[in-house]
């Protein structure tokens, strides 16, 4: 059987304000009054259930606000959840000795979507990609260069240039950098936010280009996080559809795009333009996303559903096998069974 890399067992994130004081001190009177403030928490993912195989590439696809980052960063090891099991090769990370966790974290890795924003302005590109293998030890004495020169060209940068700064490259060459960065530290896991949609489209194909010769040289495996379904059917083998804050559809790539079963999948796949479908007038998805921060109850996806009965309202789905490989949550599933 094939390793599971990574496996996250009712995962939860959820953000709230944090209160001074005197701030509790006046929600507490006001409490006592019957005057409590509407709740303020961010119900950004919920009870996540997810395992990756080692060398797989696993598709993450929902709307802006359904919690995909909230998700990645998670994985990454960037923010912890406030519920669940984080996993890696088996063992819970919270748990593992702190030498043990750093090590855990190190092999994962992500790459972030904005390349302006996640690279350092004030150093230089050697500083950039070398600093974190340089503190952890993983670059043999005297050979700083040669290593840092390794990763710039792997990652498809001359190293000439790792003197530079950041503001001197065009937008691709940055994600490269990112890309660097990332592999400098030896990971086996990486997490892809968004890692193209800032780029343009010519410059996209050259990057996954980049990520699936990766894949193919160091065995690596992905979460791929993005909204451009046509890049997500292109790169994964496995990819699941997120609803605020929940995995709704689960299944192989070409089943997904072939058999879509959960409503809300079949929406966002009946959207996406086709060549021959060029005369046909493209309509969003009914309603508006609900706030995360009063959350639906039953289905999250009822109030825009067109097969919403009352059953929807009242109990959340499970998200349950309905073919070999293939998981959907509805309960649509449970009349035809």
């Amino acid at each position: 059987m094939t390793e599971t890399i990574i496996e996250l067992r009712g995962v939860s994130k959820r953000f709230g304000p944090s209160y001074d004081a005197a701030a509790r001190l006046t929600r507490d009177i006001a409490s006592r009054f019957g005057r409590a403030p509407k709740s303020e928490t961010v119900h950004a993912v919920d009870c996540v259930d997810l395992a990756v195989a080692r060398g797989e590439v696993v598709g993450l696809v929902g709307e802006s606000g359904c919690g995909k980052s909230t998700l990645g960063r998670m994985v990454a090891g960037i923010m912890p959840p406030s519920d669940g099991e984080i996993l890696f090769k088996g063992r819970d990370i919270a748990s593992l000795p702190p030498d043990a966790a750093k090590d855990a974290k190190l092999k994962v890795q992500m790459i972030f979507q904005d390349p302006y924003a996640s690279l350092n302005p004030r150093l230089r590109v050697a500083d950039i990609v070398g600093e974190a293998p340089r503190i952890h030890g993983m670059i043999p004495p005297g050979q700083f260069d040669s290593y840092l020169d390794e990763q710039l060209q792997r990652a498809g940068l001359d190293p000439v240039f790792k003197r530079r700064y950041p503001h001197q490259f065009s937008g691709g060459q940055r994600q490269r950098i990112g890309i660097a960065r990332a592999l400098a530290v030896q990971p086996e896991f990486l997490v892809c936010d968004e890692a193209v949609a800032a780029l343009d489209v010519s410059i996209q194909a050259q990057i996954l280009n980049l990520f699936m010769d990766l894949r193919r040289d160091l065995n690596l495996t992905y979460l791929f996080i993005s909204h451009d379904l046509g890049v997500v059917e292109h790169l994964s083998d496995r990819v699941l559809i997120m609803y605020l804050g929940r995995i709704v559809e689960s299944a192989p790539s070409e089943e997904i795009f072939g058999r879509p079963n959960h409503p809300y999948t079949q929406a966002l796949l009946a959207e996406v333009p086709r060549i021959e479908a060029r005369k046909r007038r493209f309509t969003a998805i009914k309603g508006e996303i609900p706030s995360p921060m009063a959350p639906p109850t039953g289905c999250h996806f009822h109030p825009r559903c067109p097969h919403a009965m009352p059953r929807c309202a009242a109990e959340a789905p499970a998200l349950k096998e309905i073919a070999p490989g293939h998981k959907s949550a509805c309960h649509l599933n449970d009349a035809n069974m």
